[in-house]
């Protein structure tokens, strides 16, 4: 007999849900935007199946590659199932070129190619405004061993490189973008959250001119309008792709 799924956590983009096997849950993802910490909201219909199917298509492309994810499969178009998970409290960012924040809080010009990709640390704390941490602050709070957090760095460099060329494939740079981890029943590290264009910043490479189009989520933090149709044109190139 099956049990009642239950809303288990409930975040800014997605609902994870109980599973009847203990072992998994199921993700949704919702039709809400938000940047800034959530200081700006707005809903975009079919926002959330567009990143499902993007996630699902990238992370079975990077499970190919060997990278161990959460991802098990699509549950329908806005939901999938995936490994039950303890989520480390850490977003992981990559940078390939400056922008953002870097730009803001360094002397770097925006738009300058990295000479080697950059991970910046964040602790994810709403509260806090998730403020970029250091390894000796991340050993002090107890958050993971070092053994553990040189592994994420190692699984992040690789999914880079398995990402821009995914990407460059499509004729989209891979500018920057956020990771997440967790541990699984038996303490193995996996990929977890989601990749889609609301946690990776990517340019059209289709453009003449050196002309920045944004088909990400920068589109809706600049007001720049036209998510749905960035986020559905990358959906359509993947599944071109693929």
């Amino acid at each position: 007999m099956n049990k009642k799924c239950e809303l288990i956590y409930e975040g800014k983009a997605k609902k994870v849900f109980s599973h009847n096997d203990e072992n998994k849950v199921m993700i949704e993802f919702k039709d809400d935007a938000t940047a800034f910490n959530a200081m700006k909201k707005a809903k975009f219909e079919g926002k959330g199946k567009l990143n499902c199917l993007i996630s699902a298509k990238i992370f079975e492309h990077l499970m190919n590659k060997n990278i161990p994810t959460h991802f098990i499969e699509l549950k329908n178009e806005n939901t999938m199932i995936a490994q039950k998970i303890k989520v480390i409290p850490l977003e992981i960012v990559l940078r390939n070129t400056a922008y953002g924040s870097l730009c803001k809080q360094t002397a770097i010009k925006s738009g300058t190619v990295l000479a080697k990709p950059l991970i910046d640390i964040y602790l994810k704390n709403d509260e806090l405004n998730d403020p970029l941490i250091t390894k000796d602050r991340i050993e002090l709070m107890n958050i993971l061993s070092s053994k553990d957090l040189d592994l994420i760095i190692e699984l992040t460099l690789k999914i880079n490189i398995i990402l821009k060329s995914f990407f460059k494939n499509i004729k989209l740079q891979l500018v920057d973008f956020k990771l997440e981890f967790g541990y699984d029943l038996k303490d193995n590290i996996l990929l977890a959250d989601e990749i889609s264009p609301d946690n990776c910043r990517l340019w059209d490479l289709n453009q003449k001119n050196d002309t920045i189009v944004s088909l990400d989520k920068d589109r809706f933090r600049n007001d720049l309008g036209g998510l749905i149709e960035a986020y559905s044109e990358i959906n359509r190139r993947i599944k071109n792709f693929i």
